[in-house]
């Protein structure tokens, strides 16, 4: 998504060294569906709405990676999200807190939705809601920055979407200084980002082809 957070990726421009952890999307599949998992759907995204706080960095790779799974997430080529993106090209907060609020139930893990409501509740001064969805979208974001460390194609940062991907390169400070190269998986693709030859590689999923 080409839109302006700058203010967000300030804030989220620092992240701690987690442990990096290599992403089982047949495993993360299994235990979202199983009742008796710890990292059961129902049991995460209640935890993830209460308080995200509390989420480990696996339990949020688990969540993040497993919309992949959900068959009620919102796509940018829905109706309803081209809708709240006009309240927010239009600067009207209130729409975009209500259209956002109704998608966000339906889809509590898509970063665009939070990165709108962020920046809804941030200019309609309502800290008790900006805060709350900051710490969830740290909480997903730090479970895709422990997905890898980028430096191969074998330990690149995973995502699941090509907007996630600029989401994750506004994190990672790569800008236009960098060139891209891309390169075709059995699961997605890879873009090779590269300044000076120092390359970060981010691997897009395509689950449905």
């Amino acid at each position: 998504m080409k839109y302006h957070f700058f203010l967000l990726f300030i804030l989220f421009s620092v992240f701690g060294l987690g442990q990096k952890s290599k992403i089982d999307l047949k495993a993360i599949e299994k235990s979202l569906r199983n009742p008796e998992s710890p990292y059961n759907y129902d049991k995460l995204i209640f935890k993830y709405k209460g308080y995200p706080k509390s989420l480990d960095t696996i339990e949020a790779q688990y969540l993040y990676y497993g919309r992949n799974f959900r068959n009620d997430k919102v796509a940018i080529s829905d109706e309803s999200f081209k809708s709240l993106v006009e309240a927010f090209k239009q600067d009207n907060f209130t729409d975009c807190i209500k259209q956002g609020k109704a998608l966000y139930d339906k889809d509590p893990t898509n970063l665009d939705i939070l990165l709108i409501l962020l920046r809804a509740y941030d200019s309609t001064k309502d800290g008790t809601n900006f805060m709350h969805h900051l710490s969830q979208f740290r909480s997903l974001a730090e479970g895709i920055k422990s997905s890898g460390d980028g430096k191969s194609e074998k330990t690149a940062y995973v995502v699941n979407t090509m907007g996630d991907e600029y989401i994750l390169l506004n994190i990672l400070n790569i800008g236009k200084e960098y060139t891209r190269d891309s390169k075709t998986a059995k699961d997605g693709m890879f873009d090779i980002w590269d300044k000076n030859g120092n390359k970060t590689y981010i691997k897009i999923l395509y689950l449905d082809q």
